[in-house]
């Protein structure tokens, strides 16, 4: 079926919703601001709902079938964090009014500040970053003004593994330092040879996913950490990927000093479809008067009759604000209704499920796709989607052809240490019998690849639009919908 254009349902005189007369004086619009004509579709409210909710039914989603992106945390958002998230008290606050007016929220802030303290290892949280790499630059800023006040000013250089987040660079540079790549030993890890050559006294710290992007923890995590506080730099976790950690180790204890989580990730808020995110950031002890504020605290400890008072305060050496008001609250109230529904073992159950299921994944697959580092993984996996007798094979085309088996398709070309890249998460909500399904399209894509290469180079097939031409798409935008006159035949 063609989705029909919007504008091919209209129809003279057809009107969704008509406005009440005007009963204040109109302000007269500037002339040049104003245009003759502009030819919008003439609708129905029946139309335009059906249209829409069309639109909806093409896209793939969460709710309607297995979404294995790697490094995204693609999981099951319980519908409970949605309903709590609309509670009046919560959707209907304001962030100006009186703090005394506002104590259940500030007390969820600071109930989600604490929870992710102890989650975390460290001993302070700023809610404010708005989303991931808001808390990677927001965390880079705490770095580089720990180094200042102490007037160590020739620390500049981030050092950044190549297996990192393609975030981490772009926020190093945001933050006006230096990227210094670190290369990865044949079993995924930091080189630490060259860990050691370059940490020295222009080092302002490293930038650490682990697990890194590979789904790879790393094994020398400790002797990194030594190394970089060795030369006086410090460690930044980027906590992307903390869904295969919680509560298995804290990254605090190995030795990370700054460490920022994507609620809209590891605690199962929305993500995709541009936000909204959050990125708190934690940090260890002597960074606490560095944190984004203001941050929730106890202002006045209460007595017998009256309960304690919460308020927000800012940290004595503050970066200062990166967020307005206080960050993105309604993703607060689903991230704490997630850990409160789960627990402490639940929360543990989370990152024990999602390790399970990626190396279910990887072992099921390994005889097929190469796995370039094929050691026991994390919550996620990487192999490649190349092969030497079927040359002309690409990972896109595999991604491509995994669509008409009805799976989103897994990250593409990243990393880029790998090629062809096919990055995998599964996450923990995914049943066996979907796994096994995934799986089984996997192993029939590789067959095809071999007997029939064309069904894999023109897939999808059974998707509303076929293969599209991205190069085109990008050089040729179309940012919005407009009629287009069609010749007569």
């Amino acid at each position: 079926m063609i989705e029909p254009r919007i504008y091919d349902l209209s129809s003279p005189g057809r009107m969704a919703v008509r406005l009440p007369e005007s009963d204040v004086e109109l302000s007269k619009l500037p002339d040049h601001l104003v245009r003759e004509d502009l030819p919008l579709p003439e609708l129905s409210e029946l139309d335009v709902v059906r249209h829409f909710v069309r639109l909806s039914q093409l896209n793939h989603s969460i709710d309607t079938g297995f979404y294995p992106l790697g490094s995204c945390t693609m999981k099951y958002n319980p519908k409970v964090n949605e309903d709590a998230a609309r509670l009046p008290g919560f959707a209907f606050s304001h962030p100006f009014q009186d703090q005394e007016l506002s104590q259940g929220n500030l007390i969820l802030m600071y109930q989600l500040q604490e929870w992710l303290k102890e989650i975390g290892g460290f001993a302070g949280v700023s809610l404010q970053p708005a989303a991931g790499a808001h808390g990677e630059l927001a965390g880079l800023l705490i770095i580089q003004a720990y180094h200042r006040d102490r007037g160590d000013h020739k620390r500049r250089k981030i050092l950044v593994p190549d297996s990192a987040h393609g975030t981490n660079p772009a926020s190093t540079t945001m933050a006006g330092m230096e990227v210094i790549e670190l290369p990865s030993d044949p079993r995924g890890n930091i080189d630490l040879e060259k860990l050691r050559q370059i940490c020295d006294e222009t080092v302002a710290g490293v930038m650490l996913t682990n697990p890194n992007t590979l789904g790879l923890f790393e094994e020398h995590v400790l002797e990194v950490s030594k190394q970089v506080h060795g030369c006086g730099g410090l460690m930044y976790g980027d906590g992307a990927n903390m869904n295969a950690l919680l509560g298995v180790v804290r990254p605090g204890d190995l030795g990370f000093d700054v460490l920022h989580y994507n609620l809209h990730k590891t605690f199962s808020t929305p993500h995709g479809g541009g936000g909204p995110g959050s990125g708190p950031v934690g940090v260890s002890e002597q960074l606490i008067d560095f944190l984004p504020g203001p941050v929730v605290d106890i202002v006045d400890p209460g007595d017998e009759d009256l309960p304690p008072l919460y308020g927000l305060v800012g940290p004595e050496k503050s970066i200062g604000r990166v967020k307005a008001f206080h960050g993105h609250f309604g993703i607060f109230v689903r991230a704490y209704t997630y850990m409160r529904m789960l627990g402490k073992a639940g929360l543990r159950d989370v990152a024990d499920h999602a390790v399970l299921n990626a190396n279910y994944l990887r072992v099921k697959l390994r005889d097929t796709y190469h796995i370039p580092f094929d050691r026991t993984c994390m919550h996620e996996f990487v192999a490649e989607g190349r092969w030497a007798d079927a040359p002309d094979i690409h990972a896109l085309d595999i991604s491509k052809r995994l669509m008409d088996y009805g799976f989103h398709p897994p990250t593409n070309y990243f990393p880029l240490i790998v090629h062809e890249a096919l990055m995998i998460e599964p996450t923990e909500t995914e049943s066996k019998e979907t796994l096994d399904a995934f799986v089984n399209a996997m192993l029939s894509i590789a067959e095809e690849a071999r007997s029939r290469p064309e069904l894999l180079k023109n897939a999808p097939h059974k998707t509303p639009f076929g293969r599209l031409d991205e190069v085109k798409a990008a050089k040729e935008l179309v940012l919005c919908c407009q009629p287009v006159e069609v010749p007569e035949s």
